[in-house]
């Protein structure tokens, strides 16, 4: 007779962890939240703002079988419940504790960073009660993300035809129609680089100050850099390159775009697949630690194992020391991305894992190991040559020691071998070519530059990066196309972010978003309390909401000199999901469509 319940919230999460516990546990999965805002009230927020912003929430569509389950299961048992250790994950635990009825006061909550049998035994030992802080935080995320999706998102869908907006969102999108202005707006300016040919290599002219060199500079350098070009000097000295900390989640994401070609939510999907449990000789082992983590910290009991590893696989030299600084923005809840076990090797691993799971676990392990090796040395060799009082520079580089590299080398560098050299040497050059160049914009960012840039901005959080790279990307918003992967912002996401600087530039902007992602961690620790934060930014946005409503020009369609075969009135060009159409102006009376290209017609007529 089973006599203990453990709720977990991923089905494949179920699995694993009844894998490692006793006959008398029974393991179920909630599928995610089993509740959510209610769309009624005033507004549809399914909040009670006269009440003190008071929630309602009602179970989610297509949850109600899992909610009933789970209340049978639960009848007369201990009740664990073994959520994501997150704010979510602690509001998703405090839900199913409210619907089963359950005494917030009893220590039910059990929370770990890795599935593996010690993890959750060491769980399941130890339970706590659930952090109201962290819940109250959530929920307050929730509150205002629903007020600036509905209010907001209904507003732009009115006047400029706009999909949607969000909190992060839609500054995300400002960062790229920004860019986009200031790329649009750039003048390339001509400048010239010189370099002098030799036979066995080539030297390049040192500029003087942080001036570039225009075309008449240029051409007297040419001239009076003449034969022969002597040896000034040579440094030759040694530099250490020093491994990168363990991924966040950030990071992971930055990482597997850049070298894996993944999306964010790609990369998320394939982490919580390690995280969650693989069967590795007929049992299910969590391979990765959370992947959701802002930290770099790695716990003694993985430095110790892997320091072990470090010296049987490569020798003591390569032995590295561990740092750990915490950044001030970073909650630090959890450890950084890393493997369960050190022993659990890519190598070994490999027939257990399909293509994508193991390039991404092979870059996890790897990052996390090979930050606690020892700096690669490299000696650079610098040689000034002095051509008729003109300089130019050659280097050259030699690999001393791989150190971490002999692991992970995610940036090769290629030894480049310099010919044997003394000072007053002299050479003559083959030809002094200059090379005309343009200053360039910036690059438009891609999935990789965005997440980076969100988060030295402090806009957004783990959870969030890959939901609003998926969001920004989603065609039936039309906000923005993908050219080589990078983001060009559309007509429709330029409007929409001008409209949003226009009405709502005190709310939509980098430093409010970053001041909130605060608050809300400061909600989370129990600093401030939440029903402040969200009073403060209901009443400072709900006059911009109204002030808009009123002000805001609404967008007509454009009326075209073709006439409707139903009712004689004009069509319209209106705009759908995906493209352009034709409709009628009498809509909704009359609902007369036909495609642009005429390829498709919809001679559907009601008349009301």
């Amino acid at each position: 007779m089973k006599s203990k319940l453990v709720i977990v919230e991923s089905p494949s999460k179920a699995k694993t962890i009844a894998t490692y516990l006793g006959s008398e546990y029974e393991v179920m999965s909630s599928v995610g939240h089993i509740r959510d805002l209610a769309t009624t009230g005033p507004g549809g927020l399914g909040l009670d703002i006269e009440n003190n912003f008071k929630p309602n929430y009602v179970t989610i569509k297509g949850k109600t079988k899992v909610v009933s389950d789970l209340k049978k299961a639960a009848k007369g048992k201990e009740v664990l419940i073994a959520t994501d250790p997150d704010r979510e994950g602690e509001a998703i635990a405090w839900h199913i504790a409210d619907v089963l009825g359950l005494d917030i006061n009893l220590d039910n909550r059990i929370v770990f960073t890795e599935i593996t049998k010690g993890a959750i035994l060491e769980a399941i030992n130890n339970p706590r009660k659930i952090d109201r802080n962290l819940v109250d935080s959530q929920e307050v995320r929730r509150a205002i993300d629903r007020i600036i999706g509905f209010k907001l998102s209904k507003l732009l869908s009115t006047k400029i035809k706009s999909k949607s907006a969000g909190r992060v969102q839609s500054v995300a999108l400002k960062l790229i129609v920004d860019l986009e202005k200031e790329i649009k707006a750039f003048i390339p300016e001509e400048y010239y680089e010189i370099d002098a040919i030799f036979n066995d290599f080539k030297a390049s002219y040192i500029i003087k100050g942080k001036e570039r060199i225009k075309l008449e500079e240029a051409n007297k350098i040419v001239e009076t850099s003449t034969n022969p070009f002597i040896v000034d000097s040579i440094e030759v000295k040694d530099s250490n390159r020093k491994p990168k900390p363990a991924f966040t989640t950030s990071q992971l994401q930055q990482d597997a775009n850049i070298y894996l070609g993944m999306s964010s939510s790609r990369t998320m999907r394939i982490a919580q697949q390690l995280y969650e449990g693989i069967e590795i000789n007929g049992e299910l082992t969590g391979l990765i630690t959370y992947m959701r983590t802002d930290s770099t910290r790695l716990s003694e009991v993985f430095i110790k194992d892997a320091n072990n590893f470090i010296k049987n696989e490569f020798g003591n030299e390569y032995l590295g020391s561990y740092k750990y600084v915490k950044n001030d923005a970073s909650q630090d809840a959890h450890e950084a991305i890393r493997p369960t076990l050190i022993e659990n090797t890519p190598a070994k691993m490999r027939d257990f894992l399909d293509d994508q799971q193991f390039k991404l676990y092979k870059r996890i392990y790897e990052r996390a190991v090979s930050s606690l090796m020892s700096d690669a040395i490299f000696e650079r060799t610098k040689v000034i040559l002095n051509a008729n009082g003109n300089l130019y520079d050659l280097n050259g580089v030699r690999e001393k020691f791989k150190g971490f590299l002999a692991l992970y080398d995610e940036q090769q560098t290629k030894d480049v071998i310099l010919p044997l050299i003394n000072v007053g040497d002299k050479f003559n050059a083959n030809s002094v070519e200059k090379i005309r160049k343009e200053t360039q914009p910036k690059a438009r960012y891609n999935e990789a530059s965005l997440i980076k840039e969100m988060e030295s901005l402090g806009i957004g959080r783990p959870s969030t990066y890959a939901q609003t790279m998926e969001t920004l990307k989603s065609p039936t918003r039309g906000y923005i196309t993908l050219e080589k992967k990078r983001f060009i912002p559309t007509d429709q996401g330029i409007l929409t972010i001008d409209k949003l600087d226009e009405f709502f530039s005190e709310i939509i902007n980098v430093n409010y978003t970053k001041q909130m992602e605060e608050n809300l961690d400061e909600v989370s620790l129990g600093n401030i309390k939440d029903l402040n934060v969200l009073t403060d930014f209901y009443y400072k946005f709900i006059p911009m909401i109204d002030y808009a409503n009123i002000n805001m020009e609404k967008i007509m369609p454009t009326i075209t000199d073709e006439i409707c075969p139903l009712c004689g009135n004009h069509l319209v060009i209106r705009k759908g999901p995906k493209s352009a159409f034709y409709g009628c102006l009498s809509f909704p009376k009359c609902k007369f469509t036909k495609s642009i290209d005429n390829v498709e017609e919809n001679a559907t007529k009601s008349h009301n």
